[in-house]
């Protein structure tokens, strides 16, 4: 299944009707609605589901988007945060996510889990990668402190990730909604790699919690040698709930059109994704239709010719 985001095209209409055609011509037939998805655009968008234009693959958290907040902050509410009545906020938010869903007829929510409280040493690591620091002195030193702080807040910060877990599962089955955690691109955001196995593990017996993988995310933290990008997926592809994908150029530029700059190997990823799992082009709004038009039928041959995994 092939889906666009509206991260695309949703910020250039008016009537979410017209942003769902335009996916539509472009040859998708499902979308997801992104995080930065207007409110006023969402009749439209029910209109064009009711219609049979299009159909919805997921959802992401948060849409509807805040009342409070009139910038697209998907972070603003933050299930690790501090504070009992912003964790508390981002529960009812995503409750209301999984109720938007429901209305669209889509079966998965993404969600961001949250992040640790400490100084942005991921985004120090990208501009040392940039300017061609990777594995200096600096950019060793800068990475072991990052890691080594990072792993001394986890257990604190994943019982308040647990807690929001056990808080929307009801809603999750209320709504026949499944809840998709997804990989993040910085990290000191939540959750790492061992995170997201503990995690799984914990919930494996839940049918409405899994993974969300996001191919450019997961790629950011690769290039700076956090992780190997094809063990992360093969590790949590038995709970895919679906992917976003997107390029990277190097090292952190991401939202690029897939197959464009070549940061992410989809040749070898792609037959690692189990068959049927949603593949949402999830694009930064700069790109113009032709280029998505030629990667999409690249992308399509791709996946024709793909191996078994």
């Amino acid at each position: 299944m092939l889906s666009l985001s509206t991260s695309w095209n949703g910020q250039r209409h008016q009537d979410g009707r017209q942003v769902a055609r335009e996916a539509r011509e472009l040859g998708f037939e499902w979308i997801e609605i992104s995080h930065g998805t207007r409110i006023t655009l969402l009749p439209g968008l029910l209109d064009a589901v009711k219609a049979g234009e299009i159909r919805v693959s997921s959802l992401h958290n948060f849409c509807p988007p805040p009342v409070e907040v009139a910038m697209d902050a998907p972070d603003v509410f933050e299930f690790t945060s501090a504070r009992p009545s912003e964790r508390e906020r981002a529960i009812n938010l995503t409750q209301k996510t999984l109720e938007m869903a429901n209305r669209f007829g889509a079966d998965r929510v993404v969600l961001h889990m949250g992040s640790v409280r400490m100084k942005s040493l991921t985004a120090r690591l990208e501009a040392l990668a940039k300017a061609g620091g990777l594995y200096s002195k600096q950019f060793t030193e800068t990475k072991l402190r990052l890691v080594t702080e990072r792993e001394k807040a986890r257990d604190k910060y994943l019982s308040w990730v647990r807690a929001a877990l056990d808080a929307i599962i009801p809603e999750c089955e209320k709504q026949g909604v499944k809840a998709g955690i997804e990989t993040r691109s910085h990290y000191e955001q939540i959750p790492n790699q061992r995170e997201m196995a503990l995690l799984l593990k914990e919930y494996q017996d839940c049918p409405w919690v899994g993974a969300w993988h996001d191919f450019g995310h997961v790629q950011r933290q690769a290039n700076l040698a956090l992780l190997d990008h094809e063990i992360y997926l093969c590790e949590t592809a038995p709970r895919l709930l679906g992917c976003h994908v997107h390029d990277v150029e190097w090292p952190a530029r991401d939202h690029r059109v897939p197959l464009s700059t070549g940061g992410v190997d989809f040749t070898r990823l792609l037959p690692l994704v189990p068959a049927g799992v949603p593949l949402v082009w999830e694009l930064s709004p700069r790109p113009r239709s032709e280029e998505i038009l030629s990667a999409l039928a690249e992308f399509q041959k791709l996946l024709a010719n793909r191996p078994k995994p």
